[in-house]
C-alpha cells in the first residue's frame, strides 16, 4: 500500500492537471461565444442574398445557371466530386475530429473519384498518415475563421467547378444544432437544387418584372459567388463552435473525473494516515506495557 507521501504527491498532480483542464474549459467557452456573435452579425447579409436569389427565380423561373440543376429536374451526370472537410488543429475535443473524418470517408467510399480539400491540421495529419491523397490543403489555422479565408476557399472550389474539373462539391462540417448536441454532416454545396430557393406562398407576388444588367444569368452567377462564400464561412464558424463545445464537454468531464479521483485519494489518504496513527498508538501502548512488566519483574527480583 502506498504511504501518505506518495498519495499526497498523487493528489497534487491531479490538482495541477485539473487547473489546466479548467483553464481550457474557460478558454473554449470564451472562443465559442465570440464565434457565435460574429456569425450572428453576418447572417442577416446572407439571408438577404438568399432573398435576392428567390426574387430572381420568382421573376424568371426558367432561368438557367451552371450552379443549379436544370429546371426540368434532370441531375448532372456523375463525374469528379470535390469534398471540403473541416477539422480542428488539435485533439482534446472528444469525438469531434473522428466524426467529421468518418463522414468524409463514407463519401469517399460511395464515390471513389473524389478530390479532398482539407481545413485543419488534424485532418491533414490523418489523411497523410493513411496515404489518402489531398487535392488542396489550406494551411492556415482552423481557429478563429474569417470571411477572407472563406472567400479564398470558395474561389479555389468555384474555379475548379467552372472549369469542369469538379462536377459536384460537398462540404463536411460539424453542425451545432441546438447549442448542446453537435453532428457531423455532409452537404452538397454545388450544384444547388432550385427547391432550396422556393418562394413562400405568403410572399408578395412580383407584378412588375425586374430589370437585370447585363443579363439575368450573369447577375445570378455573381450573387452565387457571394452566397457560396457565406455558406462556407457559416460552416467554418459552425464547426469552430462545435469544436469548442466538444472541448468544453471533454474538459468538464475531465474536471468531474478529477474530482472523483481526488475524493477516492482523499479517502485512501485518511485511511493510510489513520492506520499509521493507530499503529503508532499500538506501538506506544505496547511499549508502555512492556516497561510495566519489566518494572514488575525487577521488583520481584529485588
Amino acid at each position: 500500500m502506498a504511504n501518505t507521501k506518495e498519495i499526497k504527491n498523487r493528489m497534487n498532480s491531479v490538482k495541477d492537471t485539473q487547473k489546466i483542464t479548467n483553464a481550457m474549459y474557460l478558454i473554449a467557452s470564451t472562443k465559442m461565444r465570440k464565434a457565435k456573435n460574429e456569425l450572428d452579425q453576418t447572417r442577416p447579409y446572407f439571408s438577404a442574398l438568399q432573398g435576392e436569389i428567390k426574387r430572381i427565380f420568382r421573376t424568371a423561373k426558367e432561368v438557367e445557371s451552371k450552379y443549379f440543376y436544370p429546371a426540368d429536374g434532370c441531375s448532372t451526370p456523375d463525374g469528379t466530386y470535390g469534398c471540403l472537410i473541416i477539422t480542428a488543429d488539435k485533439g482534446l475535443a472528444g469525438a469531434y475530429n473522428q466524426n467529421a473524418i468518418k463522414e468524409a470517408q463514407r463519401l469517399l467510399e460511395n464515390h471513389k473519384n473524389t478530390k479532398l480539400f482539407v481545413v485543419g491540421e488534424y485532418g491533414r495529419q490523418f489523411f497523410g498518415q493513411h496515404h489518402i491523397p489531398i487535392e488542396h490543403s489550406f494551411l492556415y489555422t482552423a481557429q478563429n475563421p474569417t470571411m477572407q479565408r472563406a472567400r479564398e476557399i470558395s474561389t479555389i472550389l468555384l474555379e475548379m467547378f467552372d472549369r469542369g474539373e469538379l462536377h459536384k462539391i460537398f462540404i463536411v462540417y460539424t453542425d451545432l444544432k441546438n447549442g448542446m448536441a453537435a453532428e457531423a454532416v455532409s452537404t452538397r454545396l454545388l450544384p444547388f437544387h432550385r427547391g432550396q430557393f422556393v418562394t413562400s406562398p405568403k410572399e408578395k407576388v412580383v407584378s412588375t418584372p425586374f430589370e437585370f444588367l447585363p443579363v439575368i444569368g450573369a447577375v445570378l452567377d455573381n450573387v452565387m459567388h457571394s452566397y457560396v462564400s457565406g455558406f462556407i464561412y457559416s460552416a467554418l464558424v459552425d464547426s469552430f463552435c462545435s469544436e469548442q463545445n466538444a472541448r468544453m464537454t471533454a474538459m468538464n468531464s475531465a474536471n468531474q473525473n478529477a474530482e472523483k479521483i481526488l475524493a477516492d485519494l482523499s479517502v485512501k489518504y485518511n485511511r493510510v494516515r489513520q492506520a499509521a496513527i493507530t499503529q503508532e498508538i499500538t506501538e506506544v501502548s505496547s511499549g508502555a506495557k512492556a516497561q510495566k512488566r519489566k518494572a514488575a519483574r525487577e521488583e520481584q527480583d529485588s
